[in-house]
């Protein structure tokens, strides 16, 4: 898509938003580039913010009370998206909400079994990954053509963070991740889905809310179990011999198995299975796992495309279509400045 697009610089800057800022000002430096608008991936824009929007003072109030939803990701956020105004005065900027690929869900689908008043205030299902996934429809449409992109489509994001979505007509109709980016698959350093009666005793034997955060978000997953690493590959390398890292693989291969079992189900059967982000895209063994269990459905792989990593890894003739898809969030944040300031 897009033959005017051109990626003219790429890189990452890490710490704090102040430090990363910094870094960020001193690369277009360097570089000689030049922008006219500055666009952010905002994680979380709750149920009104449902479509890429300029950032105006009213804006911003709403989602500085958007944070409680989600303190880990959004508050440090709104820091980065201040202090880039200091450092680029005049320049108009936007934000793109992981949320809003969501946005519309049936009922059932999003909302928790609790009462009415608790939705009204907010706590729903909210999905997330919504600017990997909204990519990946639009890639499946080019290189399959709309009809595929609005069949029965099951998108698997599994990277450093993981989650499902299921899309029917071209309409997303569940997903894996809820209220939190916590919550659906096990991932590298997030448990997934807990019964609330282990939260219940956690806080019971004194853990403060931080300490509860912190063990869901940071300490938990892949790096929980093996007692390792966080890294798929770190741990799969020591696999052979240390059992903790071969339960690690198991519980992330049947976590990420179980739920598309579910998304499957939700959808009717499927018609395209896509795998992408970190994981998905270069790992076969996981997809591999993945592929297996799903073979009651239909869906069945070739070995040998899967192992390098080939667009199309089902087998020719397989009634399911199984695709691997590099994922580009950035993209999607160009091409949604560019229809918000042409």
């Amino acid at each position: 898509m897009g033959a005017s697009e051109e990626r003219v610089l790429g890189g990452r800057v890490d710490g704090p938003g102040g430090s990363a800022v910094t870094q960020l000002a001193q690369l277009l430096g360097r570089a000689d580039a030049e922008f006219d608008v500055i666009g952010h991936r905002l994680v979380h824009g709750g149920s009104s913010h449902i479509a890429p929007e300029r950032i105006t003072a009213v804006l911003l109030r709403d989602l500085k009370k958007l944070a409680a939803l989600d303190p880990e990701h959004l508050p440090p956020a709104l820091r980065i998206v201040a202090a880039l105004r200091r450092a680029f005065p005049g320049r108009p900027d936007f934000a793109c909400f992981d949320t809003a690929f969501h946005h519309g869900m049936p009922d059932e689908a999003s909302r928790f079994a609790l009462p009415r008043k608790y939705f009204r205030a907010g706590i729903r299902r909210y999905g997330f990954h919504g600017l990997s996934f909204s990519f990946l429809m639009e890639e499946l449409a080019r290189l399959a053509g709309r009809p595929a992109a609005r069949g029965k489509v099951l998108l698997a994001h599994l990277g450093g963070g993981a989650s499902l979505a299921a899309v029917r007509g071209g309409k997303p109709i569940d997903t894996t991740m809820g209220f939190m980016p916590s919550g659906g698959l096990m991932m590298a350093t997030r448990c997934g889905d807990l019964d609330p009666g282990v939260i219940l005793r956690l806080w019971e034997s004194g853990l403060s809310r931080a300490a509860l955060s912190r063990l869901v978000n940071q300490e938990s997953g892949l790096l929980g179990v093996s007692g390792r690493s966080a890294d798929l590959r770190v741990v799969q390398a020591r696999a052979r011999r240390d059992p903790a890292c071969d339960l690690a693989i198991r519980m992330l291969g049947y976590s990420a198995l179980k739920h598309a079992g579910a998304m499957a189900a939700a959808l009717g059967g499927l018609d395209t299975l896509v795998f992408s982000g970190g994981i998905g895209e270069h790992s076969p063994a996981i997809r591999a796992r993945i592929a297996r269990g799903l073979g009651f459905a239909g869906v069945a792989i070739d070995p040998a495309r899967n192992r390098r990593n080939a667009p199309v890894i089902s087998r020719p003739g397989s009634r399911i279509t199984v695709r691997v898809i590099a994922t580009d969030e950035e993209r999607m944040i160009a091409r949604a400045g560019v229809r918000l300031f042409s």
